[in-house]
């Protein structure tokens, strides 16, 4: 099996030939072009992995040839041959996006380490690509998922910012789904192929946000040994998050008004000023207005972000979500757990339909996947839910009132109790005797026959 394609290409054949030699050697598939002409033509034939290609040639030359790949969008890994005379053509190149650069003559170690590294950056880049593509397909607007027609009205809303470099505001309680709603719409940009770059502001103490945000300098405080960059340099020409932005400190608030109108920054513990190029989406659970009528939030930099807000609705105003979503997480965990779930029991959607979901979907995803485990069958049924979530008629409870046993045997007592247990359970069942018997943990038979003895038998059986 080959290690990968490589595509030698410099006008001396004594290069080529050794070059060749000494790759094939290490198990790679090897091309060789004599100029920047044929490598331009094997390059779009071949799609090797890496290409050598000495910078001085006659014909078309390697600079041009680089240039030539770079315009073409081929996916090749450029390293350069290069006399020391023409390093900074070299560096130049490196700059506009070539992997590396050899100086003639070589070491021929060096240049088997740094095959191996390009094909292995190839590879890295290559699966990172199809890993992009796949989230983006998950992410198509087109294919939200959802049957509430406000979140369709929603996603429309998204279809029509996402292609710019508006800034978002997404505000909702939590667990609605406004971290899916950020990344419908940086992969839904011309941004997709950048950085998405989140940052809970929520999650870190004032000192720490502000390294965090915009990097700081060696030494800028006690515990800066190395420069760092920030989340600002780290998502340039793609997209920053900035999650549960309402808890962010008044003093890093300023700098962040800042960065959205000018797009530069300094580091901390630095006076040089670095641009970036990102589009920024905010998110909080929220109300900034409110925040702002008391001073908590900056009111210029509320309507900075604000340009474009999207609200999320809680679950409990967008039923149809529950039992659609509902049995996405369904089967999302049962096939996770490879567990043979196919539904809920129609009474469990009842259930899951009257709940008013403080946690939203975060809550029924939980929900769900615990069913998931606890279930036995095919069907998820009521009693493989959270107890919280269970009307008060399946409550199992013996009688509290304490005259309950005065003058009465203990074999009464116990009866009656055993007589309210099955009462509860069948009502909880609707009749089924069955589900009654399994979750009592007795044989159907023995339930039967308890029915008949306590003069239960007017439940009916489903």
């Amino acid at each position: 099996m080959m290690n990968g394609k490589i595509l030698v290409v410099d006008d001396e054949e004594s290069v080529r030939a050794m070059l060749s030699l000494i790759l094939c050697k290490e198990g790679y598939e090897v091309s060789e072009a004599d100029d920047g002409a044929k490598c331009l033509e094997l390059a779009e034939r071949e799609h090797p992995d890496v290409i050598v290609m000495d910078i001085r040639m006659p014909k078309l030359d390697g600079m041009t040839a680089f240039r030539a790949i770079k315009q073409r969008q081929l996916s090749a890994v450029v390293i350069l041959m290069t006399a020391f005379a023409t390093v900074d053509a070299a560096v130049e190149a490196m700059k506009a996006g070539a992997y590396d650069y050899i100086i003639k003559p070589f070491n021929i170690e060096e240049v088997k380490i740094l095959i191996r590294r390009a094909v292995e950056a190839k590879r890295l880049a290559a699966e990172a690509n199809l890993l992009r593509k796949e989230i983006s397909s998950y992410y198509r607007i087109d294919g939200a998922l959802t049957n509430s027609p406000r979140m369709h009205q929603i996603y429309e809303t998204v279809a029509r910012v996402a292609p710019t470099q508006t800034t978002v505001l997404i505000t909702g309680e939590s667990g609605t789904g406004k971290e899916v709603l950020v990344n419908t719409i940086h992969y839904n940009s011309p941004r997709a192929n950048g950085p998405l770059v989140k940052v809970n502001c929520s999650a870190l103490p004032e000192a720490l946000l502000e390294s965090e945000l915009f990097g700081h300098e060696k030494g800028a405080f006690t515990s800066a040994a190395v420069r760092r960059l920030g989340r600002f340099e780290l998502a340039d020409k793609g997209t920053l998050f900035l999650d549960e932005i309402g808890e962010m400190p008044l003093s890093v608030q300023v700098k962040l008004l800042r960065v959205l109108q000018e797009r530069e920054f300094e580091r901390v513990g630095s006076s040089q000023t670095v641009k970036t190029d990102i589009r920024v989406i905010a998110a909080t659970n929220r109300s900034l207005p409110e925040m702002v009528a008391k001073g908590e939030f900056r009111e210029d930099l509320y309507y900075r972000l604000a340009v474009i807000t999207i609200e999320m609705p809680p679950l409990r105003n967008r039923p149809e979500d529950i039992s659609f979503l509902g049995r996405l997480f369904l089967h999302k965990f049962a096939r996770e757990a490879s567990r043979e779930v196919d539904d809920f029991d129609r009474d469990t959607i009842a259930i899951l339909q009257q709940h008013s979901w403080p946690g939203n979907i975060r809550e029924l995803s939980n929900v769900v996947e615990r069913a998931v485990i606890m279930g036995t069958g095919r069907l998820v049924f009521a009693e493989d839910l959270p107890p919280y979530l269970l009307p008060p008629q399946c409550a199992v409870a013996v009688p509290e009132d304490p005259p309950y046993w005065r003058g009465r045997s203990l074999k009464d007592i116990i009866k009656e109790a055993e007589k309210g247990i099955i009462r509860k359970v069948l009502a909880c069942n609707h009749g089924n005797r069955m589900r009654t018997a399994r979750d009592l943990a007795i044989s159907r038979r023995a339930l039967q026959y308890k029915i008949e003895e306590y003069g239960l038998a007017g439940a009916n059986e489903e």
